[in-house]
């Protein structure tokens, strides 16, 4: 398996994208706007995506990538998510206000997008690879995903703050090489870090401590023009994990 990193951060400006990730060429982790740097050709290769959560950064490109391949392919783009998420991009975004109903377009009987909800802990096969939800808790419903080779596994968390079940999940995965997870807000920001459902470096501290294996760490989703604060109150909190700051267009093959 292998993950390339098309949208790694908090927010959009030159060169900066929001939080896409491909798995081989035909999966989607979340469509950002690192999905738009994909040509005509590799998006018409992706058959699936995997949605943690419903807010833009996470799935604001969506109805534009569907808008784009659904004319050009013979059967829809399934898209996994908490039934919550679904319910929400249906009601707020395939509305026919905000952009067409692309699961009811071109027709009831071929739409351009199929929903198909997941629930944590359930996974999904998809050619010998298996896609696991993993408990989050973010300010809308939310998961994170194990996405497990066999031989190991990249774990992204979605967006989240601490969350003891999410890092209890982490210790039961055997093969677990990859963690790629969240740390949006400065530790002085405990206000906005608990009204939004996000990492704080402190947090990312207090999670780590329970991890009873050693993992190789990605930070991702830090706010723009404060990465290398993020990055040093990190590695001030949890310096013995060698916490890594993503980059676009990394890979990663496990």
């Amino acid at each position: 398996m292998r993950v390339t990193i098309l949208g790694c951060t908090g927010g959009v400006a030159a060169n900066l994208r929001t939080t896409c990730l491909m798995l081989d060429d035909d999966i989607l982790v979340d469509v950002g706007t690192g999905a738009g740097d994909l040509t005509l050709a590799e998006m018409l290769r992706i058959n699936t995506v995997f949605l943690t959560h419903s807010h833009l950064d996470h799935a604001g490109l969506l109805p534009m990538v569907a808008d784009m391949v659904g004319p050009r392919r013979e059967r829809p783009l399934t898209v996994y998510a908490l039934a919550e998420t679904i319910a929400i991009l249906k009601q707020d975004m395939f509305n026919f206000r905000l952009w067409p109903d692309y699961t009811a377009l071109p027709s009831p009987d071929n739409p351009y997008v199929v929903f198909r909800p997941v629930t944590v802990g359930q996974s999904v096969e998809s050619s010998g690879r298996m896609i696991t939800p993993l408990p989050a808790r973010h300010a809308v419903p939310g998961v994170g995903y194990q996405l497990d080779s066999g031989k190991a596994s990249f774990v992204f968390s979605g967006d989240t703050t601490y969350h003891e079940p999410f890092w209890n999940t982490l210790n039961s995965i055997s093969n677990l090489r990859f963690l790629m997870i969240e740390t949006t807000f400065l530790n002085h920001n405990v206000v906005g870090a608990e009204a939004s459902g996000h990492m704080r470096p402190e947090l990312l501290a207090q999670g780590l401590k329970q991890l009873n294996k050693p993992v190789r760490l990605l930070i991702t989703h830090m706010e723009p023009g404060n990465e290398d604060a993020t990055m040093a109150e990190i590695q001030a909190a949890a310096g013995e994990f060698k916490p890594e700051r993503l980059k676009r267009g990394q890979i990663f093959e496990f």
